[in-house]
């Protein structure tokens, strides 16, 4: 398919661990491309590569060689070309994970508006965007709650408004909806797609999830460290 600019790219990347006769080829010349507004689903086996994929993808771990397209920068080219990798991370790429792992002493506004406010957003203005995150994602009505006082789904929903927050031109999401019911599975990939669209944010989904799997219209099998696209169900999903 024709990618549009934005996004992200990755294309022949690789990783390998350990030297020699020990070495383990984790990632085998990985290709993929996600635009922007798209929500891609990334399945495997254990042990297929995918952690591994998401770790370099996110810039937590360096691959060995290959090449990172985020947006319209270049940000790995056979090694970083970004010095401070914290800032990358923090500015540039969202994570959803899944647990949420939400700050339990900052209510939900400012565990939304924390990231832009450590990359330099006023503190009433971070704030305010937080709210219409929050607004948007139908959880506003918790603004002021901690943590501990929501559901498992309000929880989620926080915890990609957070993602949001920097306007990142990707998100990562791992195992999303693990640890949700069918019904609330299916509205948090509701919502990573109407959020998605809204905010041009590319977004790679990994999922043992066999609830959600038939909602992407394209997905990237992950084998032995190698990828292949497939064209999902896409199956609608009611708003």
């Amino acid at each position: 398919m024709t990618i549009s600019p934005g996004g992200i790219r990755i294309e022949n990347l690789r990783k390998v661990y350990g030297r020699g006769d020990t070495a383990v080829e984790a990632l085998k010349n990985v290709n993929m491309q996600v635009a922007p507004g798209e929500v891609v689903g990334l399945i495997g086996p254990s042990g297929s590569g995918k952690s591994t994929l998401l770790k370099c993808l996110g810039a937590i771990i360096e691959p060995t060689s290959g090449r990172i397209t985020l947006g319209d920068e270049v940000i790995y080219n056979d090694g970083w070309t970004q010095s401070d990798l914290r800032a990358l991370r923090r500015d540039r790429i969202g994570f959803v994970f899944q647990a949420p792992y939400l700050i339990p002493f900052l209510d939900v506004t400012d565990n939304v508006a924390l990231l832009p406010m450590l990359a330099g957003v006023p503190n009433a203005q971070a704030r305010q965007q937080a709210l219409e995150l929050l607004t948007a994602l139908d959880v506003a009505h918790r603004a002021k709650a901690e943590p501990s006082q929501l559901s498992g789904g309000e929880q989620q929903r926080v915890s990609i408004a957070r993602a949001l927050a920097n306007k990142p031109p990707v998100i990562l999401a791992d195992e999303p909806t693990a640890p949700l019911d069918s019904e609330r599975a299916l509205a948090v990939v509701r919502i990573l797609n109407r959020m998605a669209q809204q905010a041009q944010t590319a977004v790679i989904v990994v999922t043992h999830d066999e609830k959600i799997i038939p909602t992407f219209k394209r997905l990237y099998h992950i084998r032995d460290g190698q990828t292949v696209e497939a064209q999902g169900e896409g199956r609608a999903l009611t708003p």
